[in-house]
């Protein structure tokens, strides 16, 4: 649906279809790559995802550290999110729409058959709401409990040369992502940059955000190191970019939904840094809540649960905090969890870096 959209709208957002890899660096990850790949033959049929041993991984990308992989060959599409976001606005203004940056909503009321929705510059009135925050601070009190802020932070390096690109293949410009707990992802940028980012997931005391915590230099230190360890053969390469920014996570880690104020208003948060491919379908939904109240959507288990609360402050910090060195302990114990880990699995919970 979003490969479609770009074409409608001619979007141009720096597009890949080379597919994805999934790379083992401990030997106990290669047994769940065979489980992700039985998971996609039964959903997608044979030869969505294949499991490669050791040789054939480095055949793709070339580093030491790869025991093994998993290859999607379809299913995927790369792009840059700020295109899209840009693109589909630019189409939304088109088509009529009013694009108003800049203008915080402070607040939301009911207001006869509508709400009113407050910001600095006055109120505007509307017949319904559909509220994408991210991780945002919300307007509706029962999405506050079920999110937090996580920080996560992206390299960039300098175009490769020839012999640097020859040094580690990556002929199919696949999206890459390792399959540990503090997990790396990265790709190949259109000018031949490699991206680099993940691992580090920070969270801020009291849903701590704000333009002082997009930038954190242990984390940058941290990416560079374990970069270096990835790609030796590309000693002396320099990143030319970093960044950092917030995302929504909740206890599932996937979108959950809500309405509010009598359904005027609907809510789609918690994307725990999927939204690029997720929120299409989470607008959908939301628009059914809205709009279409015998939509099939609406029937999902997905969309009728919602995740587990987090505690309030400070439990919420400590429990977020024993989670992340919980999950460390685990990369370095070849995969073995701890009691606390082995109880969120049991009560559903699913967490990584």
């Amino acid at each position: 649906a979003i490969d479609a959209a770009l074409a409608a709208h001619g979007i141009e957002a720096d597009v890949d279809r080379g597919g994805s890899l999934v790379v083992a660096t401990a030997p106990h990850e290669l047994a769940e790559l065979v489980r992700y790949a039985e998971l996609a033959e039964r959903h997608h049929g044979p030869g969505s995802a294949l499991v490669l041993d050791a040789a054939q991984t480095r055949a793709r990308l070339d580093s030491p550290t790869y025991l093994g992989g998993l290859y999607a060959p379809t299913g995927t599409l790369m792009l840059d999110p700020a295109r899209l976001a840009w693109g589909l606005a630019a189409a939304c203004e088109r088509a009529g729409a009013r694009v108003v940056e800049r203008t915080p909503a402070t607040g939301l009321a009911a207001d006869g058959q509508g709400v009113r929705i407050e910001t600095a510059h006055g109120a505007l009135r509307a017949r319904h709401v559909l509220l994408a925050t991210n991780a945002f601070p919300p307007l509706v009190r029962a999405i506050r409990r079920r999110i937090v802020p996580v920080y996560d932070y992206v390299l960039v390096t300098e175009p490769l040369s020839p012999a640097q690109r020859a040094a580690i293949g990556w002929a199919g410009r696949e999206g890459v992502s390792d399959s540990a707990n503090q997990f790396h992802y990265y790709r190949l940028t259109r000018d031949g940059r490699i991206l680099w980012g993940g691992y580090d997931a920070i969270y801020h005391f009291g849903n701590g955000m704000g333009r002082h915590l997009e930038q954190r230099h242990a984390t940058y230190a941290v990416l560079a190191e374990n970069f270096a360890r990835t790609f030796p053969q590309l000693e002396g390469l320099r990143f030319s970019h970093r960044w950092g920014g917030a995302i929504d996570t909740c206890s599932r880690f996937s979108v959950f939904w809500g309405r509010a104020l009598g359904g005027r208003v609907a809510y789609a948060v918690g994307y725990t840094g999927l939204g690029v491919g997720a929120s299409r379908f989470g607008a959908r939904v939301g628009l059914d809540l809205l709009l279409d109240p015998g939509s099939p959507l609406l029937d999902l288990e997905l969309v009728r649960t919602r995740p587990l609360p987090f505690p309030p402050e400070p439990l919420r910090y400590g429990v977020i905090e024993l989670t992340q060195r919980s999950l460390a302990q685990a990369d370095r114990r070849g995969g073995r969890r701890n009691l606390w880990l082995r109880a969120l699995d049991r009560a559903g919970l699913g967490f990584d870096s």
